[in-house]
């Protein structure tokens, strides 16, 4: 796949933010070890979701807040690809992209960050009534119910400006709760104050990973992000958007997972919550994969298989279809074994709650 060949610039897509910097710098500089001749050119814009940051993101009520802009681009190839942290990337892409790579995945837990007063407790430990800020109703549902002595509040904005509003002195937070991926990449480690385990919270669907979008007619772009697929953060990930997908869910409902490969077995745990966290659905699935063998050596194609998609992804020479298509099933498996415990119905209370408070 090793190609030095000179080429025309390739033009990639990416929110002008500097951890979505940072994070395409980071793609680019894993091509040009595979690729050193190409060259690559960073065509950032704002999109919808960092414009509008006086409201919570499920009161906008929209999809793809923060990728339709660069798949525009992408789609009158203004760009060849685009980089997305995975999360907020829909599990349903427009017509005729695909996701060309998923990188190895960062941690992809929450992170808590203290205020300075603060910066000796836990979350376990704040004083009753302290106010967390979080933009997710993901983590709000499940501080809501693991951690009732607290308050919640809104807080959007770059991790530099939610880290800017924590430190204000006279602003309301005791902490904030953060991707820790984000943090770990923009190197503000040590700005972590404590990890959620999962026992504590749950994670969002694709949290900590990076997608690579392209044309799925680009035959050239796609071999050329093929080598960046990771085995272990590609079908945790096709599980995830699975389940997501298959529940209908997004930003306007409180939905968490977490996922697991160990040698070919996969397992995922999905949860719904109701936005005041005190109704919880749960459960947990498992299942073997056929994976490559022990040499490396990708298990072979089925010939007679129909080519797809698997929650957009491509299948590629390191990740076989019979692989993906395990992945998928079982996500999907696991939100129809919700879906049998009401899972649709707390999810359309939380929808409904959302629209009431408009």
């Amino acid at each position: 796949m090793n190609d030095d060949k000179k080429c025309d610039v390739i033009r990639v897509g990416s929110r002008k933010s500097e951890l979505a910097l940072i994070q395409t710098k980071h793609v680019i500089q894993c091509l040009k070890e595979i690729h050193p001749k190409k060259e690559f050119e960073i065509v950032t814009m704002n999109t919808k979701g960092d414009k509008i940051l006086d409201k919570s993101l499920p009161k906008i009520g929209e999809k793809s807040l923060f990728t339709e802009e660069l798949e525009l681009a992408l789609e009158n190839g203004s760009v060849d690809f685009v980089v997305h942290s995975l999360k907020d990337l829909p599990t349903i892409l427009p017509v005729g992209m695909a996701l060309g790579a998923i990188l190895k995945r960062e941690d992809p837990r929450d992170a808590v960050v203290m205020s300075k007063k603060f910066k000796d407790k836990t979350l376990s430990t704040l004083p009753k009534d302290s106010v967390i800020g979080t933009s997710s109703l993901r983590r709000s549902a499940q501080l809501l119910r693991n951690m009732p002595h607290l308050k919640i509040e809104n807080i959007r904005g770059n991790l530099n400006t939610r880290l800017k509003k924590l430190n204000d002195e006279n602003g309301p937070y005791a902490a904030i709760i953060l991707a820790a991926a984000g943090l770990k990449r923009m190197g503000w480690e040590d700005k972590i104050s404590q990890l959620l385990e999962l026992e504590e919270a749950l994670y969002a669907v694709g949290q900590g990973a990076l997608g690579v979008e392209c044309r799925e007619s680009d035959w050239k772009i796609r071999s050329i992000l093929e080598p960046l697929f990771d085995l272990e953060a590609t079908l945790t990930c096709v599980c995830e958007r699975s389940f997501l997908k298959t529940l209908g869910g997004g930003c306007s409902a409180p939905v968490a997972v977490s996922s697991s490969l160990k040698k070919n077995e996969l397992t995922i745990t999905g949860a719904v919550w109701s936005l005041d966290g005190q109704t919880l659905i749960t459960d947990t699935s498992k299942s073997k994969l056929y994976l490559p063998n022990d040499d490396g050596e990708p298990p072979r194609k089925c010939p007679y298989q129909e080519p797809r998609l698997y929650c957009s992804v491509i299948p590629s020479y390191k990740i076989s279809s019979i692989s993906l298509l395990g992945a998928e099933f079982l996500g999907k498996d696991l939100a129809k074994n919700l879906i049998k415990k009401n899972a649709l119905d707390v999810m359309s209370q939380a929808r409904n709650e959302i629209l009431d408070s408009k």
